[in-house]
């Protein structure tokens, strides 16, 4: 109590004890008569007088206000129609909730009233309850958004107005929220934020009604493809865009999304001159709403940019490979003795120079099949062929690398004949890169077993070794180009890393399959299976394909 306030209660105090004093003692010594009509008004006058400005300087008046709950009830009353409203008291428990905020999240009052009010939160509420409470404890309000969890597991955003509650001393004792929904408003929000981001991609942008196909939507990159400055024309769909503007890939896509029911597809396109990678995903699919969302991207420039670098590999690489075979062919004669003997040393450098002339020679000729996988001109010459000589021949080629690492090898199924179509060429590729592979990463001593197995329709052709096996975590990637591997120390092991993708493409060219089974510190097997007499298949033209499974 301040002082000022003490001293108008002492005032009030002595004026009040003064008349009370005076009214006393003319009633009493009226009424009384004798010794008592002398002494008891005296007396109690004086008592009067000195009591009652202690009285009411000590006394605390109840101040005309109601209770915290009825003032609760108050503030409820005026904001339960308009907003969803909340009480916490000061250990952030809920003590009272409006009917709005019980339709908001689903519960009911009973599931609330003395719940931690974090309860109302979901679980990617930007601010936490404690860091309102901060905010609180220092006497501040707190506004901002904040997202509330529905029992099902929605959720709402509202803005929210958080206010300390206080008792007559100023004590916190709690607080009250008032929320209002903004959950439509931040959707709108969040769908203007899309066009505009839509709007000025650099790739184009259609969106397409479900049933019939009809331009809903296209970005400035779009309409600036067919030199149009404003929006489609109300009622075109994707057919007549197809029929006169040459978008038949884009209504084949749809087609196709539409039939199979998927959600999301990609595909390849072609418009005027231009390429495309597309993609289309569909939107609230099966509702009234239901929508495509198609986009494509120009890859016109980087094909072309592709196919200079193909060109330019393809020529470097036949321009090497026409004087390394000459140089590698005069290193064979010497090492024959057709020019005479050597001595000792110059020989044994001239078979280092020779090997390596004969590395230079695989890496290039890898270079150039790579190239034409890539561009989709992997040729076959097909011809029936004794699978058996195939085998044999690739262990011929191999031969060197199997003594140089004292191997032991052990065929199975190759003492008879296996005639199958095939291109003769390219299965000893395949062999020689597989039992190349097994020599690389075989033990020491180690043996290698190649075996054959047949029925009507396919022959398989297994490559099994005893080496280190290829890692769990890398074994997704083994027929991938360049791959790197976690054990294949490529540096001192040799190989373009081209290989095991090259015989992928092969095999599959061919209509085959390939695939490998690793343990690892015991052994890989590859086995790649071909048809008896079935045509290949054609190579695929899709570059990215290709170069995924390469």
């Amino acid at each position: 109590m301040s002082w000022n306030e003490k001293k108008s209660r002492i005032a009030t105090g002595f004026v009040a004890g003064s008349a009370l004093a005076g009214g006393w003692y003319t009633s009493s010594a009226a009424l009384l008569s004798g010794g008592a009509a002398q002494t008891v008004p005296i007396v109690g006058a004086i008592a009067l007088a000195g009591l009652v400005p202690l009285i009411a300087m000590n006394f605390r008046s109840t101040p005309a206000r109601s209770t915290i709950d009825d003032s609760l009830k108050q503030q409820l009353s005026v904001l339960k129609k308009h907003t969803m409203v909340n009480v916490v008291d000061i250990d952030n428990r809920l003590v009272e909730v409006n009917d709005l905020l019980l339709e908001a999240t689903g519960y009911t009052r009973d599931e609330l009233i003395g719940q931690p009010v974090k309860m109302l939160y979901a679980s990617d509420n930007h601010i936490t309850t404690a860091e309102i409470r901060d905010f609180l404890r220092q006497g501040k309000g707190w506004q901002g958004q904040t997202t509330l969890r529905h029992r099902d597991g929605s959720s709402c955003v509202t803005q929210t107005t958080v206010t300390p509650l206080r008792d007559a001393d100023g004590n916190w004792i709690g607080s009250i929220s008032a929320r209002t929904d903004i959950t439509a408003t931040t959707k709108l929000i969040a769908r203007r934020d899309t066009a505009m981001t839509l709007h000025e991609l650099r790739d184009d942008i259609w969106i397409v009604s479900e049933q019939d196909l009809e331009l809903r939507y296209m970005n400035l990159a779009a309409k600036a493809r067919f030199g149009w400055a404003k929006r489609p024309d109300d009622g075109l769909t994707v057919r007549d865009m197809s029929r006169d503007n040459g978008c038949e890939d884009v209504l084949e896509a749809c087609l196709r999304i539409v039939d199979t029911g998927e959600t999301f597809t990609t595909f390849s396109a072609q418009i005027g001159s231009k390429k495309f990678d597309g993609s289309i995903k569909w939107l609230n699919k099966g509702t009234a709403d239901g929508r495509l969302l198609i986009m494509l991207h120009d890859i016109t420039e980087r094909l072309e940019q592709d196919q200079l670098q193909a060109d330019f590999i393809s020529m470097v690489s036949h321009e090497l490979r026409s004087p390394l075979t000459s140089i590698k062919g005069s290193m064979g004669l010497l090492l024959s003795k057709a020019a005479g003997e050597l001595p000792p040393k110059a020989e044994g450098l001239l078979e280092i120079a020779h090997r390596n002339a004969d590395r230079l020679v695989l890496i290039i000729n890898d270079i150039l099949d790579i190239e034409k996988i890539s561009s989709g001109r992997l040729d076959f010459e097909m011809e029936t062929a004794d699978l058996s000589e195939l085998i044999a021949e690739s262990l011929r080629a191999n031969a060197m690398a199997h003594q140089r690492f004292g191997l032991q090898i052990k065929c199975r199924g190759v003492d008879t004949s296996t005639f199958i179509e095939t291109d003769a060429n390219r299965i000893i590729q395949v062999l020689t890169n597989l039992m190349s592979n097994a020599a690389k990463f075989s033990k020491p001593g180690g043996v290698v077993e190649i075996s054959v197995t047949k029925n009507e329709e396919v022959v398989s052709v297994s490559v099994r070794d005893e080496g280190m096996g290829i890692a769990t975590e890398d074994q997704h990637k083994i027929f991938q180009r360049f791959a790197d591997m976690a054990n294949s120390d490529r540096a001192s092991k040799g190989g373009t890393g081209l290989g095991l993708s090259i015989c992928k493409a092969i095999v599959e060219g061919l209509g085959g399959t390939i695939n490998f089974v690793s343990d690892e510190g015991r052994g890989t097997t590859f086995t790649f299976t071909l048809p008896v007499k079935t045509r290949h298949s054609e190579p695929d033209k899709d570059f990215e394909r290709l170069e995924n499974v390469g």
